[in-house]
């Protein structure tokens, strides 16, 4: 909200630097229903036509200081050429309501011309802004659906492709070649995941005639203000650079290029703008707005700068002899420059920021989603390959008959496996049955040889249990010589103990999976052990205001 409110606030300002007429403070009627239009306009979402061609009505009645605005609506209001035709027509108009000498004419359609610009860059960037901040989830949402998709594609790819392999050699009956592949998969499917997506591309949101108003109202002040000096070389030549300068330090940036507010170029403004408030036989200070104008694009820390400028083009005037009635009107363009493009500066650079938030935003769901498909291929396929591989080895120990069971279970697994691999990218709450996994660990480590004990006092069906049961069980199968695994599911949690360990623990992604899933779900996990005992034990939400001794001890036998 305050970001709207400060992007309110700079279309305020500089609508107040195009309408405000310090030698005309009260307004006249149709030039203050003009700019009545011109607020509804530039601040709501409330502008048509009808709004428009009241405002073209009322030009003719409201003077050539009201053609700006009615300039900036015809470009907020209408589209593709119809708007630069109107456009054109109200500075044509502008020219046709001014007095009719050639600086004159010249300064009416400048006027018109710029100040049409720079409203509708400051309306529009913030529009921009705001349609930034309302499809800020919508970009996260298509970056997570990205990651999925090529999540997807890949592991189809590198695991998909070894699980059917699997099955058809299930069939065969190639143990050797089933356990080969297996291990390969296994160390596939766990960097798949963490490869990073290209980000999802997303159009320019800055409006791209930000910067060619930008350099359009440069150059309109630069022909005007050849006009004014009638070809005189010297002071061409400094208008020229000053106008340079501040382009260059103006520009509105894109995100990731080099900076172009350059601290010199503004500072270069200064000792330009004093020569040319001093130039010898008459001081030009119209373009003292644009110094001011720098240091206010320059940041906080400029703005003492700032008021030295805007204090000292009314002092110099003041010693060189101009009218308080003049001096006030220069004072107050010098004030309205320095306005309007400090403004179309900021809110570009409200629209950059907006940008880079929501690009940051969609990296870190990208970044959470490819986290979330990492533990789950861990979780879920990897105790899938890490079975395969005991019972192809089993299997390759036994004879015909018991090894054909083997490798039936195998191809069940495999399909299994299968099924979990795509469901993984497109289904985050991919549930487990805590039933079917205590029947599927108990089957796996006795194929192993390790002798299991599986007691449950607890009815409980828990998927996040059923997720720690595979892993648990996954890591005896890798990390230990266990010949007893001891696996009891309580009211408060479970207990997994097995004796044999011999891999330090909490080593590799497993445990560190198992803990952030665990505290998540607002349990804690505990991992222990001695003389050759693994533990590992979970307690559970609903139980948390427990002690953490009072789940049941439980010890290898």
């Amino acid at each position: 909200m305050g970001h709207l409110v400060r992007s309110a606030l700079i279309v305020l300002v500089v609508l107040a630097g195009v309408a405000f007429d310090p030698l005309h403070p009260v307004p006249s009627l149709p030039f203050a229903l003009v700019l009545g239009l011109q607020l509804l306009h530039c601040l709501t979402p409330w502008r048509n036509r009808w709004t428009l061609a009241a405002q073209v009505l009322l030009l003719p009645w409201a003077g050539p200081g009201a053609a700006g605005m009615v300039a900036a609506s015809a470009l907020l209001i209408t589209r593709g050429a119809v708007r630069w035709i109107l456009f054109a027509t109200v500075t044509v108009v502008a020219a046709l309501l001014a007095p009719a000498t050639p600086f004159e004419i010249a300064l009416a359609m400048l006027n018109a011309g710029a100040q049409g610009l720079v409203l509708f860059g400051v309306t529009r960037l913030g529009d921009t802004r705001a349609a930034v901040q309302a499809t800020r989830a919508e970009l996260a949402a298509r970056s997570v659906e990205a990651e999925r998709a090529r999540a997807a594609g890949d592991l189809e790819t590198a695991v998909g492709a070894a699980l059917s392999t699997i099955i058809a050699l299930a069939g065969r009956g190639g143990t050797v070649r089933i356990a080969e592949v297996s291990r390969s998969a296994a160390a596939t499917a766990r960097a798949v995941p963490l490869t990073s997506a290209r980000p999802v591309p997303e159009p320019d949101l800055p409006p791209r005639l930000a910067v060619p108003i930008f350099v359009a109202v440069h150059v309109g002040f630069v022909v005007t203000g050849l006009i004014y000096l009638a070809g005189r070389p010297a002071p061409s030549l400094l208008l020229a650079v000053i106008l340079g300068l501040h382009l260059v330090h103006g520009l509105p940036r894109q995100a990731g290029s080099p900076p172009r507010r350059v601290p010199w170029a503004a500072v270069a403004l200064l000792p330009a703008t004093a020569a040319a408030l001093l130039y010898p036989g008459q001081p030009y200070p119209h373009v003292a707005g644009f110094a001011a104008a720098a240091f206010l694009i320059a940041g906080r820390a400029w703005w003492p700068v700032v008021a030295m400028v805007l204090l000292a083009t009314p002092g110099v005037l003041a010693v060189r002899g101009y009218a308080a009635a003049e001096n006030v009107f220069w004072t107050f363009n010098t004030i309205a420059v320095a306005v309007m493009f400090a403004g179309l500066a900021a809110q570009t650079a409200l629209v950059l920021d907006a940008r880079d938030a929501r690009q940051a935003l969609a990296a870190i769901a990208a970044a959470n989603e490819r986290r979330r498909i990492s533990r789950d291929v861990h979780d879920l396929l990897g105790y899938g390959l890490s079975a395969i591989t005991v019972k192809a080895e089993l299997a390759d120990r036994l004879a015909s008959e018991a090894a054909r069971e083997q490798l039936d279970d195998i191809a069940g697994i495999a399909r299994q496996s299968l099924a979990s691999l795509r469901a993984i990218p497109a289904d985050p709450d991919l549930r487990l049955s805590l039933t079917a996994e205590l029947e599927s660990a108990r089957s796996l480590l006795e194929a192993a040889g390790i002798r299991t004990d599986v007691r449950r006092t607890s009815g409980r069906d828990d998927a996040l249990l059923a997720i720690v049961v595979r892993e648990a069980v996954t890591n005896v199968l890798r990390h230990s010589t266990a010949t007893h695994c001891l696996i009891q599911i309580t009211p408060d949690g479970l207990v997994i103990a097995n004796d044999g360990a011999r891999a330090a623990r909490g080593s590799g992604s497993g445990t560190a999976n198992l803990t952030a899933r665990v505290t998540a779900a607002g349990g804690t996990l505990n991992i222990g052990g001695d003389l050759g005992e693994y533990r590992l034990s979970v307690l559970y939400p609903a139980v948390l205001d427990r002690d953490a001794d009072s789940v049941e001890p439980v010890s290898c036998v």
